[in-house]
């Protein structure tokens, strides 16, 4: 019916607008609009000279008739019917808009199982929508259906997990956003969720053909290089959804964008409050604020090895040991992992360092971000996790992070690389990062250098450096060995494309000591 109606307003539609054109196309669109007058070739009317009865000068007739006052009145007519037509036509359409808003409401209320008669009854290609009186409520994990997001937008997501609605009489389910960061995944009530898009293909039991394994091995190849399919379907199994929807963290209050693996009397908490200085985690404030009474730190236990104020305020960075500071080192693990997807590191912390960054005000040192180092790493590591927490990004501290590591690696006279496999957003700042700092010593240096050169003079991996100046087109593999080109304009081109340096850092602030397990190892004999 309503298929119907939308045709006859096209139509209705296209016959005004004819009409409002030129009279000769007014006629011949009456003429061919229902066939209400047959439209007479040009040499087949006849036209009278000189007086005539019932015809005057150079009008056409029909058995007497004059047609353009024939046509006049009729069409007056035929206006009256159309018009008609259409009141009709809004009302019924306004009907059946009611009907189908009172239908969904009824379903939503469990009252019926009908499908409304605005449920497409196709599906687009690669789905398997099923009738909508086959919906069953509570819906299984894996089903797919369109969702509200918090833009008022629906888009296609998956049901991930479900639990009982506070109500106690409805559900809640735990969503993933199809072809979107997990870190969307959210909670939503049924109200959220466009039961006419219900489709049973991706659900848990309709595996038949591999689908669900085909799914999961394209999610590893293209967001997950590090994990084959079976280890990512692990992952996923264990961590596919959020046991900790906010932090609160200082004076700021922060979204978790993943699972964390927290002691079990934390899971499932809406908010996780940490002491900021000691990063001690409690379930409600008032245990918070009781602890906070007691503890007398104003910033992180460790050294403090960078002090520096600039234009954006004071920013301190301290060295802890997670051999010495094992608590701290793990909180901050915890803290980290709800902001990290394939983050690991969660209780063996002896054999790494951290190294976080602070904001510094007269209340104290509030961590912004941090990155970890093995003490000792064979393969060269300088960093082997980093995070800027959410309310602290696009400041700058990121790249202030890679750039300190790369610091710390030129006075413990190494070249560095950053731990293995970098996300996408890792690898973008890392080449961010190499082409400011291999360009930079390119522009201002004179005559030619070698590659090694570059590597002891920035701290970069010889690896790093190839790479990055083959992906700027700068290099090439001549006679056995790799030949810079490089104009200075492209360079000053490549520069600007490379962005900010962001917060940067200045060598001559930082108070520090390379790591020695030799050291160490005097100081646990004595």
């Amino acid at each position: 019916m309503r298929a119907c109606l939308q045709v006859y307003r096209a139509s209705a539609g296209a016959s005004r607008f004819a009409m409002a054109g030129n009279p000769a196309e007014k006629e011949n669109h009456d003429l061919a609009d229902g066939a209400v007058y047959p439209s007479p070739p040009e040499d087949g009317a006849k036209r009278l000279k000189g007086s005539g009865k019932g015809a005057g000068k150079g009008k056409r007739v029909s058995g007497g008739v004059p047609l353009l006052r024939r046509r006049s009145a009729d069409r007056v007519e035929l206006q009256a019917e159309q018009a008609v037509d259409a009141a009709k036509a809004e009302m019924e359409v306004a009907a059946v808009d009611a009907a189908e808003a009172e239908m969904a409401e009824a379903f939503l209320r469990g009252e019926v199982t009908g499908r409304p008669p605005s449920a497409p009854a196709t599906a687009e290609p690669g789905r398997h929508i099923v009738p909508f009186a086959e919906v069953k409520l509570p819906l299984d994990p894996g089903t797919r259906v369109d969702c509200r997001w918090r833009d008022g937008q629906m888009y296609p997501a998956r049901v991930i997990e479900r639990r009982p609605a506070p109500n106690g009489t409805d559900h809640e389910y735990y969503m993933h956003y199809i072809k979107f960061n997990r870190r969307m995944d959210e909670w939503v009530m049924m109200e959220n969720l466009d039961l006419t898009t219900f489709d049973i293909s991706d659900s848990e039991g309709s595996d038949g053909k591999g689908s669900k394994k085909r799914r999961m091995d394209e999610e590893a190849d293209e967001h997950h290089r590090e994990f084959d399919a079976n280890a990512l379907r692990e992952h996923e199994e264990f961590t596919k959804v959020k046991n900790v929807e906010t932090v609160e963290l200082g004076r700021h209050t922060m979204e978790t964008w993943y699972f964390s693996p927290l002691p079990a009397e934390y899971s499932n908490c809406k908010v996780l409050y940490f002491a900021e200085f000691d990063l001690q985690f409690f379930k409600t404030r008032s245990e918070m604020l009781r602890h906070l009474s007691k503890c007398r730190l104003q910033h992180p236990p460790g050294d403090e090895i960078y002090r520096n104020r600039t234009a954006k305020g004071r920013v301190s960075m301290y060295e802890v040991d997670g051999k010495k500071e094992k608590l701290y080192c793990q909180n901050l693990c915890y803290l980290a992992k709800l902001f990290l997807d394939h983050k690991t590191l969660y209780y063996d912390v002896d054999l790494f360092l951290f190294y976080v960054l602070c904001e510094n005000d007269e209340r104290g040192s509030h961590i912004v971000g941090y990155f970890s180092k093995e003490k000792c790493s064979e393969e060269g590591y300088n960093l082997a996790c980093i995070l800027t927490l959410p309310a602290y990004q696009r400041k700058g501290y990121g790249k202030f992070l890679i750039a300190m590591s790369y610091e710390l690696s030129k006075l413990e006279g190494k070249v560095g690389t950053p731990e293995r496999p970098l996300s996408d957003l890792g690898n973008v700042s890392y080449r961010g990062y190499w082409t400011r700092v291999l360009l930079k010593v390119l522009r201002e240096r004179e005559g030619a250098i070698s590659i090694r050169e570059l590597g002891d003079l920035t701290a970069i991996k010889t690896d790093d450096i190839i790479s990055t100046l083959q992906f700027l087109n700068l290099i090439q593999y001549q006679k056995g060995q790799h030949v810079l080109c490089a104009a200075p304009d492209v360079l000053e081109r490549h520069l600007r494309s490379a962005g900010s340096p962001g917060l940067e850092v200045d060598p001559s602030k930082i108070v520090w000591t390379p790591y020695s397990a030799e050291r160490e190892y005097a100081m646990y004999r004595n």
